[in-house]
């Protein structure tokens, strides 16, 4: 019996609406589908990301893995590509993948040990600096979402959504952050992003697993444009204030940016935020998170 997490339905829901409730209702079928074409056996109660089922199993050679399945949208679509591009270097490894459902088979890889837990910030704020240094040294290949069309799509909607903001000072923030997109946006570059590497994407692999590494990253939403684009969920997760500018520096250094673009960039993931912020508050919500606020004001303080 393939259990389906209630809080995976109100994400599906919420997110999909009508195409959501249809997913849900076809998974037990669509997982046990999966289960007899890739010969796998299951092997532990379900569990889920904010729209994913992920199933531990082990294959028929008794290798454990992840069987997840999703439904497909503009940030999954790119996902397999983008995990054959960087191969298992710092990142999950693609075992078996269904184009038409989007339905993977993954590397098992430990989900009780997530970077979340390591008490050292700035050790795991490292980390993550280095495993995007791996990521970002691929070339993008086609197939995944490109900088350079959302930031025009940002930019084109700013007058627009940003004039609704209630607070004076949030709007004068995000056009702040507009102005800094801006002056990057004729040259979104063309590295495969992960565009969502926060703590808890990046696990430890299982014990006896012959990976050779600490860390491995997760739950890719790739995009092609400038490493600086991928800094901002290191800097609002696990967030304190007075880290903003050290993180933000440790992880231009170790990515080798340039930190006026990296600047830019990372005003352009507030704007996005932001952007979703207001939308989000036309339907009832209200205001800018104030960790996003914060590390706008603390990275406009830097010369550009």
């Amino acid at each position: 019996m393939i259990g389906i997490p209630e809080a995976l339905v109100g994400t599906q829901v919420e997110f999909n609406g009508e195409a959501g409730r249809r997913w849900i209702a076809a998974l037990p079928g669509q997982a046990a589908a999966y289960l007899e074409r890739w010969r796998l056996r299951l092997t532990g109660p379900s569990m889920h990301g904010a729209v994913s089922l992920v199933l531990p199993v082990e294959r028929a050679d008794g290798t454990p893995a992840a069987l997840k399945l999703q439904l497909l949208d503009e940030e999954s679509a790119g996902e397999a590509a983008a995990l054959r591009a960087w191969d298992g270097n710092g990142v999950v490894r693609l075992l078996e993948h269904d184009a038409r459902s989007g339905a993977m088979l993954l590397e098992r890889l430990d989900e009780r040990r997530p970077l979340s837990g390591v008490a050292d910030t700035m050790a795991a704020v490292r980390v993550v600096g280095e495993l995007l240094a791996r990521l970002n040294a691929v070339v993008a290949p086609g197939g995944v979402r490109r900088l350079g069309d959302i930031a025009e799509a940002m930019l084109d909607d700013v007058p627009r959504r940003v004039r609704g903001a209630a607070d004076p000072a949030e709007r004068r923030l995000l056009e702040r952050c507009a102005g800094a997109v801006r002056e990057v946006a004729g040259e979104p570059g063309g590295q495969l992003l992960h565009w969502d590497l926060h703590y808890d994407n990046v696990l430890a692999p299982l014990a006896g697993s012959g990976r050779g590494e600490p860390w491995v990253v997760i739950d890719p939403k790739p995009l092609a444009g400038d490493p600086g684009f991928e800094l901002l969920p290191a800097l609002v997760n696990r967030f304190e204030a007075g880290q903003v500018l050290s993180r933000f520096d440790l992880m231009t250094e170790v990515l080798g940016l340039d930190r006026g673009r990296a600047r830019a960039w990372t005003l352009g993931r507030v704007l996005q935020n932001g952007l979703w912020e207001l939308e989000d508050e036309e339907e009832g919500a209200g205001g800018l998170p104030g960790e996003l606020v914060a590390v706008a004001r603390a990275l406009l303080t830097l010369r550009a």
